[in-house]
C-alpha cells in the first residue's frame, strides 16, 4: 500500500476521530475488548487540550483521510513526552509512524527541546529502539493495574526543518 501523506497540526474537531483511531491502532496488536475498554480513557484525545502550550497534536493525512497522529506534552522547557503515537492499522508498517516520530523530533528541535520521553507499548519496542530511543526504565500503566510499560528517552537533534501540508 502506497501513501502520499503530509503532516499538519490536528484540529480540535478531529479529537473523536483521533480517539477512535488510537483504539483501532492499539487493537491491531491483538488486545482483548476488555483490555481496550480499560485503556479507553488514556486513549481519548481531549479537544480542549489540543493546541495548548502544554499539549499539541499533529496528524498524517492523505487527502481527507487521517492515517495516524502523535501528541506531545510539555514536561519542562527542554523535555517533552510523546503522549500518543498511533497509526491506523491499514497503514502500520508503511512508514507513517516513522514519519510522525521524525516530525515530532524536528518540531521539538525547533523549540529547543533536548529530550523526548516515551512510555511505549511493548509491541512498539523495536520501533522506538530503531528510532534511537534508549530504555531508561519502566512506568506503571495508567489503565491496567500491575502492568509495567517500558520507558524510553530520545536525545533530540538540531534539525529544524518541519514538513507541512
Amino acid at each position: 500500500m502506497t501513501s502520499t501523506h503530509c503532516i499538519r497540526e490536528a484540529r480540535s474537531e478531529e479529537a473523536v476521530a483521533l480517539s477512535e483511531l488510537a483504539v483501532r491502532s492499539k487493537g491491531h496488536w491483538g488486545y482483548s475488548r476488555e483490555f481496550l475498554d480499560a485503556c479507553r480513557g488514556e486513549l481519548t484525545v481531549d479537544p480542549a487540550r489540543m493546541a495548548t502550550r502544554e499539549y499539541e497534536a499533529h496528524v498524517a493525512v492523505d487527502g481527507p483521510r487521517i492515517l495516524g497522529f502523535y501528541a506531545l506534552e510539555e514536561l519542562s522547557i527542554t523535555a517533552f513526552e510523546l503522549s500518543a503515537l498511533f497509526v491506523d492499522p491499514p497503514y502500520i508498517g508503511h512508514g507513517v509512524g516513522r514519519d510522525l516520530l521524525q516530525h515530532a523530533l524536528r518540531n521539538l528541535a525547533a523549540k529547543g527541546a533536548e529530550t523526548l520521553v516515551i512510555q511505549g507499548d511493548p509491541n512498539a519496542v523495536k520501533f522506538y529502539e530503531a528510532a534511537g530511543a534508549r530504555l531508561v526504565g519502566s512506568r506503571a500503566s495508567g489503565s491496567i493495574p500491575g502492568r509495567e510499560l517500558p520507558l524510553y528517552e530520545i536525545d533530540i537533534g538540531t534539525s529544524t526543518t518541519i514538513d507541512a501540508c
